[in-house]
């Protein structure tokens, strides 16, 4: 029997948090803000998985910026939008978003191993709502069966790996009886927040014969990469599935180019190649992440010539509205001056057959 002197047993961290109460047990809240926090539960959903949960030293480190609701969510700034790039207005039907010509999204579920705080969609991702049923998804297949002009889809959400095998299996087989579909691609956070999800069944449902299947995994920070991690990324290459890293700058989180360096060395060694450093989307009560785009480009800059060109990703804007993803430098060609920047910062002249054309 424990002394009355002793403090009271730590609360289980093998389970996903996923209430106020809960994050207060745990030291991730305080007390007095259990109200606010339960008028954003009513709007955002919350999920700490176990593997995020072991990394969080402090609320406000880059583990816990990411996934530990805030009262500040509550406020939402004059710039920030309910549909900050346009998926509800390009969708022709449910589950499916449609913005460039050549290619399609199509979100089967919009459950989530967590739910970040700066989410984009985080006003419809939760652990009840979602699910594409069987009648649906026969609408959105269909639609994509009669677009012949789409020559790749997007599994997206809500994360796609949180399907079962069966299911994934059953609709990545449907897409690959589209012809006219050449390329599919998955988005997910699994790999790193709930790796155990990556079984040999879950990969057997990845193998497609016909069309290229890439993964893209969303990180952040550098310490998402636990060995578990690590190890489910070994076994999704080894299945020969290529592998792409995207990113959102955020403030608190990657804003320094240590942490950046760090980020992107810790993808590349683990076989995955930076893709894309997203700039934040104006999502409501998402302004303590902000960073601005002249920071963001210098960030970027003070890492070339730093990292390999392989830990390179492009800095993107997904223009609010709809309007398409666009990169943001930064720049190091002065096209007015003919001269060129080195990584240092130094000009340099640049020769070209044109320089002389007139002699």
């Amino acid at each position: 029997m424990p002394s009355r002197s002793s403090p009271p047993p730590a609360p289980p961290r093998n389970e996903t948090l996923r209430t106020p109460g809960a994050l207060i047990e745990h030291g991730l809240a305080r007390p007095e803000d259990r109200a606010a926090l339960e008028r954003v539960a009513r709007d955002y959903a919350t999920a700490i998985p176990p593997t995020f949960l072991h990394l969080i030293e402090r609320p406000d480190d880059p583990i816990g910026l990411q996934v530990i609701p805030s009262p500040d969510e509550l406020e939402m700034a004059p710039h920030e939008r309910e549909d900050p790039i346009g998926d509800d207005a390009l969708s022709p039907v449910p589950g499916i978003v449609h913005r460039y010509a050549d290619r399609a999204l199509l979100k089967p579920l919009l459950i989530c191993p967590l739910y970040c705080r700066f989410c984009f969609r985080r006003e419809h991702v939760g652990p009840d709502g979602g699910l594409l049923d069987e009648a649906a998804l026969e609408r959105a297949l269909e639609w994509l069966r009669s677009h012949e002009a789409i020559r790749e889809v997007i599994l997206t959400g809500g994360d796609p790996l949180m399907l079962s095998p069966r299911r994934l299996g059953h609709i990545l087989r449907e897409l690959e009886n589209i012809e006219h579909v050449t390329t599919v691609r998955i988005h997910s956070r699994v790999p790193l927040a709930a790796p155990e999800r990556i079984t040999d069944a879950l990969l057997d449902a990845m193998e497609l014969e016909r069309q290229a299947l890439w993964l893209v995994v969303h990180a952040n920070h550098e310490r998402e990469f636990t060995e578990t991690g690590r190890a489910a990324l070994r076994r999704i290459v080894r299945r020969g599935i290529p592998v792409l890293g995207q990113s959102v700058l955020l403030r608190g989180v990657n804003d320094s180019i240590p942490a950046l360096e760090g980020l992107f060395r810790a993808m590349v060694e683990n076989r995955v190649k930076p893709y894309y450093l997203h700039q934040l989307d104006p999502a409501p009560g998402t302004s303590r992440f902000y960073v601005p785009i002249t920071e963001g480009r210098r960030l970027l800059a003070g890492l070339r010539g730093r990292v390999t060109g392989l830990a390179w990703p492009t800095y993107v804007l997904d223009i609010p509205g709809g309007h398409g993803k666009v990169p943001l430098g930064p720049d190091y060609l002065e096209t007015d001056q003919g001269t060129v920047s080195d990584p240092s910062g130094k000009r340099h002249t640049l020769l070209t057959p044109d320089t002389h054309s007139g002699n």
